[in-house]
């Protein structure tokens, strides 16, 4: 329990308060039962198979409250470009007619994904129908991205789009990709051309993390030092390095 006494500051009582909330609305949610086709890009196919198999996450490793809010912030920015982008002239579907979200599901359900649009006409100059794909991003990633490009400074969003592109039959014209700067709101756009050979390296690594998975058995770690910086970030540091079940 915090201490709400008289020294307390204002804004540490109410994030509590706001976190406190968040976390337990999080933590009522139901897990998802399938590997999340967003995910493939990630280095360690290990850490896939933890989170394909809902492994309990280290202690004091849970999804706080701030980054919680990150997320939200996420889903905001992303309700916004959509409204941007169709008073730009863009016709811009991100839902079915029954409500539900544009996605796929493959090998019996075991791997899900859920794309933010498809883009199916709009202005000259553009090729349609495009997959639609947006994310937000602080000031130092994003100028990174703009600097290096989708496939170097995002690997993992890259490896996104690819598998989406496949699975949704949209590989045929690049993807429109776009980024917001939290910061400064400046928006980053990207045509991304089909990379089928990405496409398939995740696929295959779906098939490999879902068997492994399965059958019990672990993969091999994507590093070969704990102290590695994507290791000491991760949410099952601790089980993986100590060989823990």
């Amino acid at each position: 329990m915090m201490d709400f006494n008289a020294t307390a500051s204002l804004s540490g009582r109410i994030s509590h308060l706001v976190d406190q909330a968040l976390e337990q609305s999080h933590s009522a949610e139901k897990p998802r039962q399938y590997l999340g086709a967003s995910r493939l890009g990630v280095a360690c196919e290990r850490a896939l198979q933890y989170e394909y198999a809902k492994a309990r996450v280290d202690h004091g490793r849970h999804t706080n409250g701030r980054i919680l809010r990150i997320f939200q912030r996420g889903h905001l920015m992303e309700d916004c470009a959509v409204g941007w982008l169709r008073d730009a002239g863009f016709d811009l579907r991100t839902h079915k007619a029954n409500g539900e979200q544009f996605g796929f599901s493959v090998a019996e359900g075991r791997l899900q994904g859920h794309v933010d649009g498809v883009i199916v006409g709009g202005p000259t100059g553009f090729a349609y129908p495009a997959l639609w794909e947006n994310k937000c991003l602080g000031a130092k990633s994003w100028r990174d991205l703009e600097k290096k490009g989708l496939a170097v400074s995002k690997p993992v969003y890259a490896a996104q789009v690819a598998v989406y592109q496949a699975y949704m039959d949209l590989h045929e014209h690049p993807a429109l990709f776009t980024a917001i700067n939290a910061d400064t709101m400046e928006i980053y756009t990207e045509h991304v051309p089909f990379d089928a050979a990405l496409a398939q390296r995740m696929s295959d690594r779906a098939a490999r993390v879902i068997a492994a998975t399965e059958a019990g058995e672990l993969l091999p770690r994507g590093f070969v030092d704990s102290t590695h910086f994507e290791c000491r970030m991760c949410t099952w540091q601790d089980r993986c390095w100590r060989n823990q079940p």
